[in-house]
């Protein structure tokens, strides 16, 4: 799988903004272009996935973010309470099969380095 796996602090930073000690919860980036002539491709999968994942031990929440400036183009993000949360479901038996749907439409991001999205769907 080709995500990014971006550390985040909690929501209650320590001295100057320094995140508290202990684990962190992290957000996982995963970088989708619904093909040409299927403009809902990536949501749809989106929506399968997310409802497959309910419930799954770590997960905090996802969110389906397109890019503004491409409605071709999205970013999957993850936040899972810990690192090794979302590697021990990553290891588990049903993630490949689980994500699947999206698989065919992931996409190494753009040239530039950032980009501006806007959250379409959340669970």
């Amino acid at each position: 799988m080709s995500d990014q796996v971006a550390r985040s602090t909690s929501d209650e930073a320590g001295p100057e903004g320094a995140a508290p000690a202990g684990p962190h919860r992290v957000r996982v980036l995963v970088y989708a272009a619904a093909p040409s002539g299927e403009p809902d491709a990536v949501a749809t999968a989106y929506h399968r996935i997310s409802r497959d994942l309910a419930g799954t031990p770590g997960l905090l929440r996802n969110e389906l973010l397109r890019a503004a400036d491409d409605d071709r183009a999205f970013v999957v993000m993850s936040e899972w309470t810990s690192l090794d949360a979302f590697r021990d479901w990553e290891a588990g038996a049903a993630h490949r099969g689980t994500t699947a749907p999206l698989r065919d439409y992931q996409r190494v991001p753009g040239p530039r380095p950032f980009g501006v999205y806007e959250v379409t769907a959340t669970y």
